[in-house]
């Protein structure tokens, strides 16, 4: 492989991860999708040869590191939607209440079950 591929092929990770960068502030899953094959062939094509340029590379790196930082805190978003679809589920289904003594208890509300509220 020619110095001048390697290089061509450095710009073009280089661009992916901006664009990477771009879907992931943007919240745009597809797209994120689409960069995987894409990326994955330039990371392994790159690494299957001798680099010369440091510079080049170091720059890479510190892109991944940061596009790594933005997709954590995107799925650490989704996980955090996740669970509170789920608590607002259960809030048709179940009420949670406290004992006297500070104890919670869950009551379990069926279709035929219902509850009256007093002022």
């Amino acid at each position: 492989m020619t110095d001048e591929t390697v290089k061509h092929q450095i710009d073009a990770l280089n661009d992916l991860l901006d664009s990477e960068r771009e879907a992931l502030l943007e919240g745009d899953l597809e797209r994120l999708a689409e960069m995987l094959a894409p990326k994955e062939t330039l990371i392994g094509a790159i690494n299957s040869v001798p680099q010369d340029d440091l510079q080049g590379l170091r720059e890479l790196d510190n892109k991944v590191k940061r596009n790594q930082l933005l997709l954590g805190g995107a799925l650490d978003g989704i996980r955090a939607v996740a669970d509170r679809m789920a608590q607002l589920r259960q809030v048709g289904s179940s009420l949670d209440t406290y004992s006297a003594d500070g104890k919670k208890r869950s009551i379990d509300l069926r279709d035929n079950t219902t509850l009256e509220r007093r002022a």
